[in-house]
């Protein structure tokens, strides 16, 4: 257990070495018009100095941008494109080299149909697969496959989240109080992540961030009391704990959802595939911490015990950092 603590350890330094913010996902949109004579208009934020004003999208060979685009020096780039020959197909994808986790691209076709889809980041950037946005097209599976994926990539980029379920890992002892933690923890953000995105439930995404942060400041000290043999709730009761701040943890990853801005009919198949992502994710992370502990012990490597509070502190100063460096930000402060 030492060299999952000391491993902890590296972990959370490396994360304070960089800022951290909880639950980002950094999606926008993308919106194309169809307009007459193979003319096409794409329109998406693009304040000076991104990537997006600095990088048009990569149209189709048989494409070109018209001399009349309008300049992307302004916050809102309008950039019209003509298609040579023939008209966009199904066949066609639009690549968009930008550094996000995706986009949703909404299209509005000449004949008056409309279609929209999330789309997520590749090696290259992010592919627009036209035969997604036509009507009728992308189906339950590419849904389920799309949302499952961003539940996992939203997990284990939410680097707050992993070092809370580490606090606990820490601090839960015996197979069943652990069951019965996680298990908690699971229904917690399970619910509010489904209060939030049905509109039942909002709180501010900032506040949101911040109280996370305190709920892992929270989970150092009550495991460093632990170690020094004065059990606090967390360690006595340790689901209650994981379920409190488990619902702060569901508003957090409402954050992703609810910044898509998907339509009503969309919002059930999207929030069940990403939740299912999201506990995929997690359990993930829990296999492979009792995998790397296996192994130590397998391995007879032991390091001395005066490393095991080590962790303990790392979580509560880079928490701490977390939480201040948060507040700060709501006020327009940079640390």
């Amino acid at each position: 257990m030492n060299v999952i603590r000391f491993l902890l350890c590296l972990l959370a330094l490396a994360a304070f070495a960089r800022p951290v913010l909880a639950h980002q996902i950094g999606v926008d949109r993308v919106i194309m018009q169809e307009l007459a004579d193979n003319q096409y208009r794409i329109s998406y934020n693009a304040p000076p100095g991104t990537p997006e004003s600095l990088s048009h999208p990569i149209l189709p060979a048989h494409c070109q941008w018209d001399e009349t685009a309008e300049s992307t020096a302004t916050a809102s780039a309008g950039l019209l494109f003509v298609s040579e020959g023939r008209p966009l197909t199904a066949g066609d994808t639009i690549l968009l080299p930008w550094r996000r986790n995706g986009v949703i691209f909404m299209v509005s076709w000449h004949d008056g149909t409309q279609a929209q889809q999330f789309f997520m980041s590749g090696p290259e950037g992010i592919i627009v697969d036209l035969a997604q946005l036509k009507a009728g097209a992308g189906g339950f599976g590419g849904t389920a496959k799309r949302f499952t994926l961003l539940g996992i990539e939203h997990i284990w980029k939410g680097l707050d989240h992993l070092l809370f379920v580490a606090g606990l890992l820490l601090l839960v002892k015996g197979a069943r109080r652990l069951t019965l933690t996680i298990t908690a923890f699971t229904l917690a953000h399970s619910i509010t992540l489904a209060l939030s995105v049905l509109g039942q439930v909002r709180l501010q995404q900032e506040v949101v961030d911040c109280i996370v942060a305190l709920s892992i400041v929270f989970l150092g000290i009550e495991n460093i009391h632990a170690l020094r043999g004065h059990a606090g709730l967390s360690a006595r009761k340790p689901w209650v704990v994981a379920f409190g701040f488990g619902l702060i943890h569901g508003l957090g990853f409402a954050g992703a959802l609810n910044a898509l801005g998907l339509p009503s009919a969309d919002i059930p198949p999207a929030l069940l595939f990403f939740n299912i992502g999201v506990e995929l994710g997690q359990l993930l992370f829990v296999i492979l911490w009792f995998a790397v502990l296996r192994s130590t012990r397998q391995l007879s490597i032991q390091l001395p015990a005066k490393f095991s509070p080590v962790p303990s502190y790392a979580i509560g100063i880079i928490a701490t950092w977390w939480f201040l460096d948060r507040v700060l930000g709501m006020f327009g402060w940079v640390v």
